[in-house]
């Protein structure tokens, strides 16, 4: 493989740092979620986002793809949606005297789709997104038909303490690369926020990136070289995450998937390109582990009763876990070679 050059990860960092200015300016004093929303952004991946209303959640979406230069559509979700509101529906034309069924795309055949509090939609619905997600396409009547490049799900959501929502199948969060949390303002950006913005007014936020250069930085990502000891990082991580395989996941009832392992490396990546280097570092995965596992781990009913979180079990793991395998130090030095 072609590997990134440092002058390719130079390039790209005045880009993802005008970016990352813009939306700073969109919702203030998030700057880890908005380091973390474009760190998924860049790793190909759908990202949800959970929080109270009207922390900001809606407009950080549309501002990044006004700042991308994005085509968008927002659907709102709500109980009586249908899945062909989303994926699209077959509709009867006539053409050249005749009658025929013919498909007409629905709000999904987008570059960023904004699914919008996607707890309140039914199981039926939501489960309407598993085929794009994953394949980047929608299935109708047996007709396949191909969502454009690049396509991401950015999907907010009300905690499901609140009334009226469902919670999301985990075959549906699986999809997800993030599940960020989007928390309260402290008093000083309350203060800002008051100082700076109008009730019922959006923020103006200009273009910074046109498609292909958003295309050509999705490449670059790929193109970040990942080491092997941070590769065996990952794994041990996931493992690390399964009942019995560590002393922080004593219970967990379900642990993290393959998946899993693949979108922490491909975060990884991702972060290493925002932070300018040429390769994945420990660093990276832990700092991304959190956003790509918290909705991977199912705790059983003892944690539960005890308040123990996702969160807690990661973080636990990351401070259990050594860095290096010190038990096959032959291994890693011959991966490395």
């Amino acid at each position: 493989m072609d590997y990134a050059s440092e002058s390719e990860i130079n390039q790209a960092g005045e880009s993802v740092s005008k970016l990352t200015e813009s939306l700073c300016s969109v919702l203030f004093g998030q700057e880890e979620l908005i380091e973390l929303v474009i760190t998924g952004i860049l790793a190909r991946g759908h990202i949800l986002l959970e929080g109270l209303p009207g922390l900001g959640k809606t407009e950080l979406v549309k501002g990044l793809a006004k700042s991308m230069d994005l085509d968008t559509k927002r659907v709102q979700f709500t109980p009586d949606l249908l899945p062909g509101d989303i994926t699209g529906n077959p509709v009867l034309q006539e053409q050249n005297g005749q009658r025929k069924f013919v498909f007409q795309p629905g709000p999904l055949f987008t570059n960023l789709a904004l699914a919008d509090e996607i707890n309140r939609a039914s199981p039926k619905t939501q489960s309407a997104l598993l085929e794009a997600m994953q394949e980047r396409c929608v299935t109708v009547l047996g007709e396949t038909h191909a969502l454009p490049h690049p396509f991401f799900v950015l999907a907010t959501q009300n905690p499901i303490e609140l009334e009226g929502t469902y919670p999301l199948p985990e075959a549906q969060l699986d999809r997800f690369l993030f599940k960020l949390e989007v928390t309260r303002n402290s008093a000083s950006t309350l203060q800002q926020i008051v100082e700076h913005r109008e009730l019922g007014t959006e923020p103006e936020v200009s273009k910074i990136l046109d498609q292909p250069t958003l295309i050509a930085l999705l490449d670059l990502v790929r193109r970040i070289y990942l080491p092997g000891v941070v590769a065996n990082y990952i794994a041990r991580i996931v493992d690390g995450t399964h009942a019995g395989q560590s002393t922080a996941s004593q219970q967990v009832k379900f642990g993290a998937s393959p998946r899993a392992a693949l979108s922490l490396a491909s975060a990884a990546k991702a972060h290493a390109l925002i932070k300018g280097r040429i390769n994945a570092s420990f660093e990276d995965v832990k700092f991304i582990a959190p956003a790509v596992l918290r909705h991977r781990i199912v705790l059983d009913y003892g944690a539960r009763i005890e308040g123990l979180t996702p969160d807690d079990v990661i973080d636990s793991l990351l401070k259990e876990l050594p860095y290096q395998d010190t038990s096959t130090p032959n291994t890693l030095k011959a991966s490395e070679a």
